[in-house]
């Protein structure tokens, strides 16, 4: 008897397992084994679990049990392993047992030790259902059955596919909610005629309405993007096994395993038409970290547009006010801060700065592998988690609560000279710059000016210079 099964014997806490290295206590209670316990010594790089992303687990779950089924199907896998696997998979997919995946999103190996924590955290639980203990693994073991026919190299990337997939309906259905809220708000400040603005410098009138219009239709655009490229994302590698050739894995077993997968996570996942190829490739991740870091960068520009049209409340522009949800200085009294908007710029900050993570990572593969793959995980996970965050926050916080200045709006209006644009087809553009200089110069209203040096009657004036008319909206005088 060895020291360390000595040990065993006297410490009821923990268990023995073996692997390559030799021997290591594992936790007593843990559904994790060996390789996870080096796992989580050698990588405390970030601070982040893989546990912090459920989708992920979920994904790794649905993924073995479609493995799982494969293998039975091609008679390499007995009916009872077969049960115990898809009950321990279930489990995972509800939600249960995630705390055992306790790994640092970032670790060396290609995500190896990520594919053997849910090797073994279902090895384990499965022996449960089977009505054995953890670690008797000669009933279920994490290697020879949990990931019989794979590798990592397969299992890894179209667990992170399919994580993602599972992510972005999330996303996109945090930010239809945002879109119905900046919908909800044009409809309520449609009536509210305000100045337009390029380069910061007035322009022609519109109406509050078109403004918070204008930024949802943004936003949708976004989102057909991400359905779209979601195509990239239906193709995997699972079957590949190491390089793509297949190697250990039964004949007909990938296209099974395809078969399976896409019943079980209801998606239109399908088989790459050369494994190779797929195994070393990560442009669907570039293509979709790309769509995030456009939605960013919409995202952003709003922000910056809400915090700009806020300003003041007494020096700025004024227009709208968002709502006070905290203290805004130690030192100025009286002080609030558009804090919503600000933290959602640095949320887009950081996806935009995520996407050049994954495009580095994607350039740095090599030959038949890519081994990257956490970094790239870590920053896309990441960054949808941090979208649908703020996305929730900036509706519930911010944009559902915001009012409109009405008389600061219209104040802008009767000051503002750019509605002499609206002049050109009938005076040119020489007199109209002339009338808009003069106006600048006197302080006087373009309206004014063109009155008393009637060079319109009352009737063209009504028609011409009527702010509503201007706006692309039918006159309240027709």
């Amino acid at each position: 008897m060895t020291a360390n099964a000595r040990r065993h014997e006297l410490d009821p806490q923990v268990r023995i397992e073996q692997d390559l290295i030799g021997p290591k206590e594992v936790p007593a209670d843990a559904y994790f084994g060996v390789q996870t316990v080096r796992a989580i010594e050698n990588f405390s790089i970030s601070g982040v679990p893989i546990n912090h992303y459920p989708h992920l687990i979920r994904a790794l779950a649905m993924v073995k049990m479609a493995c799982a089924r494969a293998n039975f199907d091609v008679g390499k896998l007995s009916p009872e392993i077969l049960a115990g696997i898809e009950k321990a998979c279930e489990d995972l997919i509800e939600g249960k047992l995630h705390e055992h995946f306790v790994l640092d999103v970032l670790q060396g190996g290609a995500g190896t030790s990520t594919n053997m924590n849910a090797n073994e955290v279902i090895a384990n639980r499965a022996l449960e259902h089977m009505g054995h203990t953890k670690g008797e693994y000669r009933f279920c073991d994490p290697h020879d059955h949990v990931n019989k026919s794979q590798s990592t190299n397969d299992v890894y990337p179209s667990a992170l596919h399919l994580a993602l997939l599972l992510g972005n309906t999330d996303l996109m259905g945090e930010f239809r909610l945002l879109i119905n809220s900046f919908r909800a708000k044009a409809d309520e400040f449609s009536d509210i005629v305000k100045m337009g603005r390029t380069q910061l410098q007035d322009a022609v009138p519109m109406t509050l309405g078109q403004e918070f219009l204008g930024w949802a239709n943004s936003l949708e655009d976004e989102l057909d993007a991400l359905q779209f490229v979601e195509q990239v994302l239906y193709e995997v590698n699972l079957g590949g096994t190491a390089i793509g050739t297949g190697l250990n894995a039964p004949r007909g077993y990938a296209a099974k395993c395809v078969e399976h997968l896409a019943v079980i996570s209801k998606k239109p996942i399908h088989l790459a038409r050369n494994l190779v190829e797929a195994t070393q490739d990560t442009q669907a991740f570039v293509l979709y970290s790309a769509t995030l870091k456009s939605l960013a960068i919409k995202l952003s520009k709003i922000c910056n547009d809400l915090r700009l049209l806020s300003s003041g409340p007494r020096t700025g522009i004024n227009e709208i006010n968002l709502p006070a949800l905290q203290p805004g200085s130690t030192i100025m009294p009286g002080k609030v801060n558009p804090v919503m908007p600000e933290v959602v710029n640095m949320v887009c900050f950081r996806v935009i700065g995520n996407d050049l993570t994954v495009t580095m990572g994607a350039e740095a593969g090599q030959l038949q592998l890519n081994v990257m793959e956490p970094v790239i995980a870590a920053c896309l996970l990441e960054s949808q988690t941090l979208f649908m965050n703020a996305a929730r926050s900036l509706r519930t916080f911010c944009i559902d609560g915001i009012t409109a200045n009405r008389d600061v709006c219209q104040r802008y209006i009767e000051q503002s000279v750019g509605v002499v644009t609206a002049l050109n087809p009938l005076l040119g553009y020489e007199k109209a710059t002339v009338l808009a200089a003069e106006a600048m110069r006197t302080g006087k209203g373009i309206v004014q000016l063109v009155r008393e040096q009637q060079l319109l009657t009352e009737e063209q004036i009504q028609h011409v210079l009527d702010p509503s008319a201007m706006t692309g909206r039918s006159s309240h005088r027709e």
